[in-house]
């Protein structure tokens, strides 16, 4: 005999109040996107979910988000699949109809990614480790009309060299050359040699929205975030490796500022074609050697700001 359960979920709560995010976090599953005339990419991603519960409901129904989840990345290891922002973008339509009380609707993804490098000199490759992240949101009118928003991004740790610290080492060291220098040889040394500065180890983010029909390749966004540093940072690196990275570091020395303004400009150069209210995130965040903080900077806008803010 089929015992018949009680929907306490649907009861009315005790305090009326309406709920901004319920869900689950922590959600993980095992990920293959197939590419053409590529190999297959393999996560691991970890998912959040929620959506908005109404005042008049005790509780969600909470077993069917990560059952949307699980329909949603079964269907993709069956078929083509797109990118990650739209795999989220598919699980937020399952969610609005499995929670059908629910106006607005969550989901976050992040999962380690492995990409191909080769080192500086010795062209050594190895694997390295990146942060693939993509969100998606949907909105339920009143009158049924669904609209979803998605975005794709990546966190990636770079290298990067103080160039204040670096300003304040080459004056000193111009300040000991003069003492048996004349000041023209003193000019030529200053501008061979490297100077020493603190350095930091620089932890990139960008997250970018894509449009319907439109297509952001993470890799791509790994690369902007890289090159926005003092130098990128690889796994394997032998003797003469070490030593460009340094060596380029040192050459292009940045403030936490300068990496977000430049990713900024770099994603302008990319995604001019992309619709002016696209929304972009950019931020850096530096773990200082040399003091117990760290170093932050932002920046949120539209393409279409950052173009006006560029004069382009």
């Amino acid at each position: 005999m089929v015992v018949c359960l009680p929907d306490t979920q649907d009861d009315e709560p005790r305090i009326p109040i309406h709920l901004s995010r319920v869900g689950v976090t922590g959600v993980k599953k095992l990920l293959t996107l197939k590419r053409k005339e590529k190999r297959p990419i393999i996560l691991l991603p970890t998912f959040d979910a929620f959506v908005d519960l109404p005042s008049t409901q005790k509780g969600t129904h909470m077993s069917r988000t990560p059952e949307a989840i699980s329909e949603v990345v079964d269907e993709v290891a069956k078929g083509a699949s797109g990118g990650v922002e739209s795999l989220c973008a598919d699980i937020v339509n399952r969610m609005l109809e499995k929670h059908e009380y629910a106006k607005r609707v969550e989901v976050n993804m992040i999962s380690d990614y492995m990409f191909m490098k080769e080192s500086p000199v010795t062209d050594n490759r190895s694997q390295e480790m990146a942060k693939l992240i993509a969100n998606a949101v949907g909105i339920r009118e009143d009158d049924g009309t669904i609209t979803i928003r998605k975005a794709i991004g990546a966190e990636v740790i770079g290298m990067t060299v103080c160039p204040c610290a670096q300003e304040s080492v080459r004056e000193v060291d111009k300040s000991n050359l003069l003492k048996f220098l004349d000041e023209e040889t003193c000019e030529k040394v200053l501008d061979t040699v490297t100077f020493a500065s603190h350095n930091q180890r620089g932890v990139g983010t960008i997250l970018i929205e894509v449009p319907e029909k439109e297509y952001i390749d993470g890799e791509k966004l790994i690369e902007i975030i890289e090159s926005s540093m003092s130098s990128p940072i690889s796994e394997l690196l032998k003797r003469p490796d070490e030593n460009a990275v340094v060596m380029r570091a040192h050459k292009n020395p940045v403030f936490v500022e300068d990496c977000v303004r430049t990713m900024n400009e770099k994603i302008i150069e990319e995604f001019s074609y992309l619709p002016d209210d696209t929304l972009i995130t950019t931020r850096q965040e530096n773990h200082e050697s040399i003091h117990r903080h760290n170093a932050y900077a932002e920046k949120v806008s539209t393409l279409g700001s950052l173009k006006e803010e560029l004069n382009l």
